[in-house]
Protein backbone atom coordinates (compact mmCIF):
# COMPACT_ATOMS: atom_id res chain seq x y z
CA UNK A 1 0.00 0.00 0.00
CA UNK A 2 2.88 2.26 0.54
CA UNK A 3 4.72 1.58 -2.20
CA UNK A 4 1.38 2.28 -4.08
CA UNK A 5 1.30 5.65 -2.58
CA UNK A 6 4.78 6.30 -3.32
CA UNK A 7 4.39 5.30 -7.01
CA UNK A 8 1.39 7.75 -7.34
CA UNK A 9 3.27 11.11 -5.60
CA UNK A 10 5.87 10.38 -7.80
CA UNK A 11 3.37 10.04 -10.60
CA UNK A 12 2.03 13.35 -9.80
CA UNK A 13 4.91 14.96 -9.79
CA UNK A 14 6.25 13.91 -12.85
CA UNK A 15 2.94 15.10 -14.27
CA UNK A 16 2.45 17.89 -12.18
CA UNK A 17 6.08 19.45 -14.25
CA UNK A 18 4.54 20.98 -17.02
CA UNK A 19 1.46 22.12 -15.49
CA UNK A 20 3.87 23.86 -12.72
CA UNK A 21 6.00 25.53 -15.10
CA UNK A 22 2.98 26.70 -17.39
CA UNK A 23 0.80 27.86 -14.58
CA UNK A 24 3.33 29.73 -13.08
CA UNK A 25 4.61 31.57 -16.94
CA UNK A 26 1.12 32.52 -17.10
CA UNK A 27 1.32 34.24 -13.57
CA UNK A 28 4.00 36.44 -14.97
CA UNK A 29 2.21 37.55 -18.34
CA UNK A 30 -0.66 38.01 -16.83
CA UNK A 31 0.29 39.95 -13.81
CA UNK A 32 2.28 42.00 -16.31
CA UNK A 33 -1.73 42.84 -17.85
CA UNK A 34 -0.70 40.58 -21.08
CA UNK A 35 -3.11 37.64 -21.91
CA UNK A 36 -1.11 34.65 -23.11
CA UNK A 37 -3.09 31.90 -25.02
CA UNK A 38 -0.33 31.13 -26.62
CA UNK A 39 1.16 28.71 -24.36
CA UNK A 40 -0.31 25.68 -25.31
CA UNK A 41 1.97 26.22 -28.56
CA UNK A 42 4.94 27.69 -26.43
CA UNK A 43 4.84 24.15 -24.72
CA UNK A 44 4.81 22.43 -28.40
CA UNK A 45 7.96 24.53 -29.71
CA UNK A 46 9.36 23.70 -26.59
CA UNK A 47 9.16 19.93 -26.94
CA UNK A 48 10.23 19.99 -30.72
CA UNK A 49 13.23 22.49 -29.59
CA UNK A 50 14.35 20.27 -26.75
CA UNK A 51 13.89 17.34 -29.11
CA UNK A 52 15.68 18.33 -32.21
CA UNK A 53 18.48 19.89 -30.24
CA UNK A 54 19.41 16.38 -28.72
CA UNK A 55 18.86 14.72 -31.62
CA UNK A 56 22.02 17.01 -33.37
CA UNK A 57 24.11 17.73 -30.39
CA UNK A 58 23.33 14.58 -28.30
CA UNK A 59 23.37 16.58 -25.35
CA UNK A 60 20.69 17.82 -23.19
CA UNK A 61 21.63 21.11 -22.37
CA UNK A 62 21.95 22.16 -26.09
CA UNK A 63 17.81 20.85 -26.28
CA UNK A 64 16.96 22.64 -23.67
CA UNK A 65 18.99 25.56 -24.91
CA UNK A 66 17.06 25.41 -28.37
CA UNK A 67 14.00 24.82 -26.58
CA UNK A 68 14.21 27.79 -24.88
CA UNK A 69 15.62 30.14 -27.41
CA UNK A 70 12.50 29.07 -29.52
CA UNK A 71 10.16 29.72 -26.81
CA UNK A 72 11.47 33.14 -26.55
CA UNK A 73 11.55 33.64 -30.33
CA UNK A 74 7.67 32.50 -30.19
CA UNK A 75 7.11 34.45 -27.09
CA UNK A 76 8.08 37.56 -28.44
CA UNK A 77 6.15 36.92 -31.53
CA UNK A 78 3.05 37.42 -28.75
CA UNK A 79 4.32 40.33 -27.13
CA UNK A 80 5.15 42.46 -30.41
CA UNK A 81 1.56 41.54 -31.53
CA UNK A 82 -0.22 42.09 -28.51
CA UNK A 83 2.30 45.30 -26.69
CA UNK A 84 3.66 47.08 -29.59
CA UNK A 85 0.73 46.61 -32.40
CA UNK A 86 -1.96 46.06 -29.53
CA UNK A 87 -3.54 43.54 -31.25
CA UNK A 88 -6.24 41.29 -29.70
CA UNK A 89 -4.59 38.85 -27.05
CA UNK A 90 -6.79 36.36 -27.23
CA UNK A 91 -6.46 36.13 -31.02
CA UNK A 92 -2.95 36.33 -30.76
CA UNK A 93 -2.76 33.43 -28.57
CA UNK A 94 -4.71 31.44 -30.73
CA UNK A 95 -3.18 32.33 -33.94
CA UNK A 96 -0.01 31.72 -32.55
CA UNK A 97 -1.05 27.87 -31.46
CA UNK A 98 -2.44 26.87 -34.60
CA UNK A 99 1.08 28.38 -36.50
CA UNK A 100 3.17 26.46 -34.29
CA UNK A 101 1.13 23.10 -34.58
CA UNK A 102 1.45 23.75 -38.25
CA UNK A 103 5.32 24.43 -38.12
CA UNK A 104 6.42 21.55 -36.00
CA UNK A 105 4.50 19.42 -38.08
CA UNK A 106 6.26 20.31 -41.41
CA UNK A 107 9.02 20.80 -40.00
CA UNK A 108 8.39 17.03 -38.22
CA UNK A 109 8.35 15.98 -41.57
CA UNK A 110 11.22 17.72 -42.68
CA UNK A 111 14.10 16.35 -40.34
CA UNK A 112 12.24 13.15 -39.53
CA UNK A 113 10.21 11.95 -42.37
CA UNK A 114 7.35 11.95 -40.25
CA UNK A 115 4.18 13.53 -39.56
CA UNK A 116 3.26 11.74 -36.19
CA UNK A 117 6.65 11.16 -34.26
CA UNK A 118 10.46 11.96 -34.29
CA UNK A 119 13.60 9.55 -33.81
CA UNK A 120 14.17 8.58 -30.37
CA UNK A 121 15.99 10.93 -28.43
CA UNK A 122 17.83 9.64 -24.77
CA UNK A 123 16.08 12.06 -22.82
CA UNK A 124 17.48 13.26 -19.39
CA UNK A 125 19.43 10.63 -17.43
CA UNK A 126 17.98 11.03 -13.70
CA UNK A 127 17.35 7.84 -11.51
CA UNK A 128 13.63 9.39 -10.42
CA UNK A 129 11.53 12.47 -11.11
CA UNK A 130 12.74 14.18 -7.97
CA UNK A 131 16.40 13.89 -9.34
CA UNK A 132 15.74 15.60 -12.95
CA UNK A 133 17.03 19.15 -12.96
CA UNK A 134 14.07 20.31 -14.86
CA UNK A 135 11.72 19.29 -11.67
CA UNK A 136 14.17 20.75 -9.28
CA UNK A 137 13.96 23.78 -11.53
CA UNK A 138 10.21 24.23 -11.28
CA UNK A 139 10.09 23.30 -7.46
CA UNK A 140 12.79 26.49 -7.21
CA UNK A 141 10.90 28.72 -9.22
CA UNK A 142 7.79 28.16 -7.44
CA UNK A 143 8.48 29.73 -3.96
CA UNK A 144 11.33 32.12 -5.81
CA UNK A 145 8.72 33.41 -8.10
CA UNK A 146 6.54 34.19 -4.90
CA UNK A 147 9.59 36.34 -3.17
CA UNK A 148 10.05 38.25 -6.90
CA UNK A 149 6.50 39.13 -7.01
CA UNK A 150 5.92 39.92 -3.62
CA UNK A 151 9.48 41.39 -1.97
CA UNK A 152 11.07 42.95 -4.85
CA UNK A 153 10.73 46.23 -6.47
CA UNK A 154 10.37 44.23 -10.17
CA UNK A 155 7.67 42.13 -8.69
CA UNK A 156 6.05 45.81 -7.24
CA UNK A 157 5.97 47.45 -10.96
CA UNK A 158 4.87 44.25 -13.07
CA UNK A 159 1.72 43.89 -10.54
CA UNK A 160 1.67 47.42 -10.56
CA UNK A 161 1.34 47.41 -14.27
CA UNK A 162 -1.47 44.88 -14.87
CA UNK A 163 -3.55 46.89 -12.46
CA UNK A 164 -2.98 50.96 -13.36
CA UNK A 165 -0.31 50.86 -16.12
CA UNK A 166 -1.02 55.02 -16.44
CA UNK A 167 0.07 55.33 -12.89
CA UNK A 168 3.40 52.87 -13.25
CA UNK A 169 4.17 55.16 -17.28
CA UNK A 170 3.65 58.15 -14.78
CA UNK A 171 6.65 57.18 -12.79
CA UNK A 172 9.12 56.95 -15.59
CA UNK A 173 8.81 53.08 -15.24
CA UNK A 174 7.93 51.60 -18.97
CA UNK A 175 4.75 50.02 -19.65
CA UNK A 176 6.20 47.71 -22.66
CA UNK A 177 9.01 47.08 -20.97
CA UNK A 178 7.68 45.54 -17.90
CA UNK A 179 4.89 44.03 -20.18
CA UNK A 180 7.57 42.19 -22.66
CA UNK A 181 9.52 41.47 -19.74
CA UNK A 182 6.60 39.03 -18.27
CA UNK A 183 5.42 37.66 -21.92
CA UNK A 184 8.96 36.17 -22.31
CA UNK A 185 9.20 34.77 -19.15
CA UNK A 186 6.21 32.99 -19.37
CA UNK A 187 7.69 31.87 -22.66
CA UNK A 188 10.56 30.64 -21.30
CA UNK A 189 8.80 28.51 -18.62
CA UNK A 190 6.69 27.20 -20.79
CA UNK A 191 9.01 26.12 -23.30
CA UNK A 192 10.53 24.37 -20.37
CA UNK A 193 7.66 22.42 -19.62
CA UNK A 194 7.75 21.16 -23.38
CA UNK A 195 11.48 20.24 -23.28
CA UNK A 196 10.52 18.01 -19.91
CA UNK A 197 7.59 15.92 -21.80
CA UNK A 198 10.10 15.52 -24.71
CA UNK A 199 13.03 14.21 -22.77
CA UNK A 200 10.19 12.33 -20.83
CA UNK A 201 8.32 10.32 -23.51
CA UNK A 202 12.43 10.29 -25.56
CA UNK A 203 10.51 11.89 -28.88
CA UNK A 204 8.48 14.50 -30.14
CA UNK A 205 4.95 13.81 -30.99
CA UNK A 206 2.97 15.79 -33.33
CA UNK A 207 0.32 17.65 -30.56
CA UNK A 208 1.56 16.56 -27.45
CA UNK A 209 1.21 19.53 -25.92
CA UNK A 210 -2.31 18.17 -25.64
CA UNK A 211 -4.40 21.36 -24.19
CA UNK A 212 -1.62 21.67 -21.33
CA UNK A 213 -1.38 25.47 -21.80
CA UNK A 214 -5.36 25.90 -21.81
CA UNK A 215 -5.48 23.77 -18.56
CA UNK A 216 -2.44 25.56 -17.13
CA UNK A 217 -4.20 29.11 -17.50
CA UNK A 218 -7.08 27.32 -15.83
CA UNK A 219 -4.57 26.50 -12.56
CA UNK A 220 -3.57 30.12 -12.78
CA UNK A 221 -7.02 31.32 -12.34
CA UNK A 222 -7.79 29.13 -9.51
CA UNK A 223 -4.51 30.00 -8.11
CA UNK A 224 -5.73 33.50 -8.13
CA UNK A 225 -2.91 34.69 -9.95
CA UNK A 226 -0.32 34.40 -7.33
CA UNK A 227 2.61 31.71 -8.10
CA UNK A 228 1.56 29.67 -4.79
CA UNK A 229 -2.01 29.04 -5.59
CA UNK A 230 -1.32 28.06 -9.42
CA UNK A 231 1.51 25.43 -8.34
CA UNK A 232 -1.03 24.40 -5.80
CA UNK A 233 -3.82 24.14 -9.08
CA UNK A 234 -1.48 22.54 -11.25
CA UNK A 235 -0.65 19.54 -8.75
CA UNK A 236 -3.92 18.73 -8.36
CA UNK A 237 -4.59 18.52 -11.94
CA UNK A 238 -1.56 16.23 -12.41
CA UNK A 239 -3.36 13.98 -9.40
CA UNK A 240 -6.36 14.17 -11.63
CA UNK A 241 -4.37 12.98 -14.48
CA UNK A 242 -2.79 10.62 -12.91
CA UNK A 243 -6.41 8.90 -11.80
CA UNK A 244 -6.90 8.94 -15.54
CA UNK A 245 -3.94 6.53 -15.92
CA UNK A 246 -4.65 4.15 -12.82
CA UNK A 247 -8.70 4.23 -14.34
CA UNK A 248 -8.01 2.82 -17.25
CA UNK A 249 -7.57 -0.87 -16.26
CA UNK A 250 -10.89 -0.47 -14.77
CA UNK A 251 -14.51 -0.98 -16.19
CA UNK A 252 -14.96 2.16 -17.05
CA UNK A 253 -15.66 3.77 -20.90
CA UNK A 254 -12.31 4.99 -21.95
CA UNK A 255 -13.72 8.27 -23.24
CA UNK A 256 -14.95 9.26 -19.64
CA UNK A 257 -11.28 8.48 -18.44
CA UNK A 258 -9.58 10.43 -20.88
CA UNK A 259 -12.06 13.61 -20.40
CA UNK A 260 -11.58 13.10 -16.70
CA UNK A 261 -9.09 15.90 -16.65
CA UNK A 262 -10.77 18.21 -18.84
CA UNK A 263 -14.35 17.58 -16.82
CA UNK A 264 -12.28 18.30 -13.76
CA UNK A 265 -11.11 21.61 -15.11
CA UNK A 266 -14.70 22.76 -16.21
CA UNK A 267 -16.15 21.90 -12.79
CA UNK A 268 -13.62 23.82 -10.90
CA UNK A 269 -13.57 26.81 -13.30
CA UNK A 270 -17.08 26.90 -12.28
CA UNK A 271 -16.34 26.70 -8.77
CA UNK A 272 -14.19 28.88 -8.41
CA UNK A 273 -14.14 31.50 -11.64
CA UNK A 274 -16.59 33.96 -9.75
CA UNK A 275 -13.93 34.04 -6.55
CA UNK A 276 -11.33 35.10 -8.82
CA UNK A 277 -10.21 38.08 -9.55
CA UNK A 278 -7.95 38.64 -12.58
CA UNK A 279 -5.20 41.98 -12.50
CA UNK A 280 -7.85 45.30 -13.12
CA UNK A 281 -5.85 45.98 -16.77
CA UNK A 282 -5.15 42.56 -17.19
CA UNK A 283 -5.81 41.96 -21.59
CA UNK A 284 -6.22 46.01 -21.79
CA UNK A 285 -3.45 47.79 -24.21
CA UNK A 286 -2.12 50.51 -22.78
CA UNK A 287 -2.44 53.74 -24.64
CA UNK A 288 -0.43 56.88 -23.85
Amino acid sequence: MLAEAIGFLFQVFRIGVPYLLTSLGATYSERGGVINLALDGLILVGAFGATVGQFYTESAFLGIFLAVLLGLLISLLHAYMTITLKANQIVSGVAINILVAGLTQFFLKVIFNSSSNSERIAGIDAPNVLLNPIFIFAIVAVPLSHYIFFYTPYGLRLRATGENAKAVDSLGISVSLMRYSGVLISGVLAALAGAFLAFEQHSFTDGMSAGRGYISLAAMIIGKWQPLGAAAAGLMFAATESMELRLQSEAIPSQLIQALPYLITIVVLIGFIGKSVPPREDGIPYEK
